[in-house]
């Protein structure tokens, strides 16, 4: 039994960030915003539209689109670093709106790397054969963890959503293959220090924005594209495949010389790189679905296209997929 995805969609808000926005206001620039990151624009959710809001929308999209009947999705996975509240899961709010009653669902914390986590334990599940259909879920407000007064970081993310279903098949099709790796050494290069158990939310802790993201952008960098390039040549070796085979290299939209560079490494074509991250600057575990859910609609990603997806993200995190579409 194969594991395929049946359905996928997206859902980003409608208020648009662009550039001028920051520049209103910060020092900083159209011009070095974009030359440094690609980000031309983004989306921000507006007031009372929840991760779990977002989340529901795109995968009511992704299950009409996979024809799979709503009464025979088994489990929902929501891949998120935002989630509504720290619980219930962001993935049992949306399993509620969706009318899923009993269904299980979790939530997976796996930074901007949380989809493909999401897609490989639900190829994982549906392989095994306890389930059938597995709904999964990556969803972030990511502009409710910025600290708009820190150029170094509120320029770069947006919110939105983007769901798949997988499902079972008999089909020499679907998730061929993953590689998924984490090395918590590197946390504080990207981290949320202030919202969890380990540090309380005290007036001095709050002057101090310990409660918004830090991140250090250079030292990322330099792992990101070493790692997102190791993991995808370690799968497609394992799997027998060489580069020329990929029609479409499907990269984590975090920055744009990261991607340029991934894709020098590995070989690939920029033309054969599905890039939107101008549109919408890096939405964490929602930015491969929303590219590839693009990609399906402009008809770029057909039937039988051979896909690699890879990400890197806060854990710091990093794995690849290989998927025949």
């Amino acid at each position: 039994m194969n594991a395929y995805v049946s359905g996928l969609s997206y859902y980003v808000p409608e208020e648009v960030l662009t550039n001028a926005y920051f520049e209103s206001y910060l020092d900083t620039s159209d011009e070095w915003i974009t030359q440094r990151t690609g980000i031309k624009e983004r989306r921000r959710s507006a007031e009372g539209e929840n991760t779990s809001d977002m989340g529901k929308i795109a995968a009511e999209r992704a299950i009409e689109a996979s024809g799979v009947s709503k009464e025979d999705i088994e489990l929902v996975i929501c891949a998120t670093a935002t989630p509504d509240m720290p619980f219930p899961s962001a993935a049992c709010l949306i399993g509620a709106k969706l009318g899923l009653k009993g269904v299980p669902a979790f939530d997976l914390a796996a930074g901007c790397t949380g989809f493909v986590y999401g897609l490989a334990v639900a190829s994982s599940f549906v392989r095994s054969g306890v389930y059938r259909n597995v709904l999964v879920i990556g969803a972030e407000r990511l502009t409710k963890i910025i600290d708009f007064e820190d150029r170094s970081t509120c320029v770069l993310f947006g919110d939105g959503a983007g769901a798949a279903v997988v499902s079972a098949t008999d089909e020499d099709r679907g998730i061929l293959g993953f590689k998924l790796h984490a090395d918590g050494s590197y946390g504080e290069l990207l981290y949320l220090p202030a919202r969890g158990t380990a540090i309380d939310l005290t007036p001095e802790v709050l002057e101090k924005k310990l409660h918004f993201t830090k991140m250090k952008g250079n030292e990322l960098f330099k792992i990101a594209v070493r790692e997102m390039a190791n993991v995808s040549l370690e799968l497609l070796e394992e799997l027998g495949i060489d580069r020329e085979q990929i029609d479409w290299l499907i990269p984590h939209q975090a920055n744009i010389r990261i991607i340029s560079t991934l894709a020098k490494r590995l070989g690939i074509p920029m033309d054969k790189v599905i890039v939107n991250i101008d549109r919408y600057g890096n939405t964490s575990a929602a930015s491969i679905p929303i590219a590839l859910g693009e990609a399906l609609e402009e008809g770029r990603v057909k039937r039988g296209d051979n896909l690699l997806l890879v990400a890197f993200g806060a854990g710091l995190t990093w794995g690849a997929m290989f998927i025949k579409w």
